[in-house]
């Protein structure tokens, strides 16, 4: 089964899975269903005549096994068969979820089992497809996205990623027409290196700055030198282009895997908020010039240090700077009420939370970018 979906065209591998299930297994019906860009429902992936519908991410079997990321049984009514619920994730991102209609006696604990890996490999060959098809990229999609977040979501890594040491999670609104906000993050084996960016302005302007802005620090970071230095390099590639009309805020942080140090270069506005235990609070950087203001700008890393049991949460200005019907700014009080209601909740989880709670908080015609990202620490353990 794993050569036949290895070896499928990209477009068709659910009906090389469909049809592998139902001789392996006698497999009545197989139905892959990816998270849209919102987070709000799970759209089916069929090239059939007859698609099935979208269903909810929030009060549907399907949803709850996606929220949970662990498989769930449903009893088909009326019929001995059994609907076998399947997240699909690779390396924490949450993509979607398989559901396989099986007979009854066939629904055994090795079978489920056999599922389970199929669904994971299923997830790793539709991020090797998505080079050479858009049938998952359409799926993912409610509504057309406007060409600036088309733009913004081509450029990120992933919206979720666990290691040992942390699990990251984020999130993008207005999810179908955003422009200026991104995040990056990149690991290996002995440091996780994270930015979260803001291009000022609208639109495609905003997104092509903030593209030049990831793909600068991008560059630098592959060339192995220091964050301060990044910031550095991108703040005058940027001033190049631009003369200082147009910059790009950024927060840019570097984790040793092994020590929990962190260096941090606080170019901007986004903030970084900590949680540890149940205490709430702002963690304040030395505010330095936005990537690109001025030319050939200084920066200076600071440090802290991160304990296991720590999360920590970035948000942008369009979450902290956010104004309720009254009057009253979101980050004053409400963003660490909110961190402090989501701690249960994974770090992949959080951010679409979070967003929840703003789009309830703050006033209804508001259409600023938001953007939060939670990664949670949990170290690395001593041989």
């Amino acid at each position: 089964m794993e050569r036949a979906v290895r070896t499928a065209a990209p477009h068709a591998l659910v009906d090389t899975l469909r049809g592998r299930l139902a001789t392996s297994y006698g497999a009545a019906s197989v139905q892959l269903y990816l998270a849209d860009y919102g987070l709000t429902v799970l759209q089916p992936v069929d090239t059939s005549t007859h698609p099935a519908e979208a269903l909810s991410l929030h009060n549907t079997p399907e949803g709850r096994a996606f929220g949970s990321q662990e498989r769930h049984e449903q009893q088909v009514r009326h019929r001995d068969a059994v609907d076998h619920h399947l997240p699909v994730t690779v390396r924490g991102e949450r993509l979607g979820i398989l559901t396989v209609r099986l007979p009854g006696d066939r629904s055994t604990p090795d079978t489920v089992e056999d599922l389970t890996q199929v669904a994971e490999l299923l997830g790793h060959e539709i991020l090797v497809a998505e080079r050479d098809t858009d049938l998952y990229q359409r799926a993912r999609r409610v509504n057309r996205l406007t060409l600036a977040a088309e733009m913004q979501w081509e450029l990120l890594p992933a919206r979720a990623c666990t290691a040992q040491e942390y699990a990251v999670g984020a999130q993008l609104e207005p999810a179908y027409a955003i422009h200026g906000d991104n995040f990056d993050w990149a690991s290996d084996a002995d440091e996780l290196t994270l930015a979260v960016t803001n291009g000022m302005g609208e639109g495609i302007q905003a997104s092509l700055l903030t593209n030049l802005a990831v793909n600068a620090l991008r560059n630098a970071r592959r060339a192995g030198i220091g964050i301060a230095d990044q910031a550095a390099l991108a703040d005058q590639a940027l001033y190049e282009q631009h003369r200082g009309a147009s910059y790009v805020s950024t927060l840019l942080l570097r984790f040793d895997l092994a020590t929990g140090k962190v260096e941090a270069v606080d170019a901007g506005s986004p903030q970084l908020w900590r949680q540890r235990d149940k205490t709430v609070e702002r963690i304040d950087l030395d505010a330095q010039l936005p990537l690109g203001m001025f030319e050939e700008s200084d920066y200076v890393a600071q440090t802290f240090h991160v304990l296991p049991g720590d999360r920590l949460v970035f948000v942008s200005d369009g979450v902290y700077a956010a104004v309720s019907p009254q009057g009253e700014v979101y980050g004053d009080r409400a963003l660490a009420r909110a961190i402090s209601s989501t701690s249960l909740l994974p770090a992949a989880m959080v951010p679409r939370a979070l967003l929840r709670e703003l789009a309830a908080y703050r006033d209804a015609e508001s259409t600023d970018d938001a953007l939060v990202l939670c990664l949670d620490w949990f170290g690395r353990e001593e041989d």
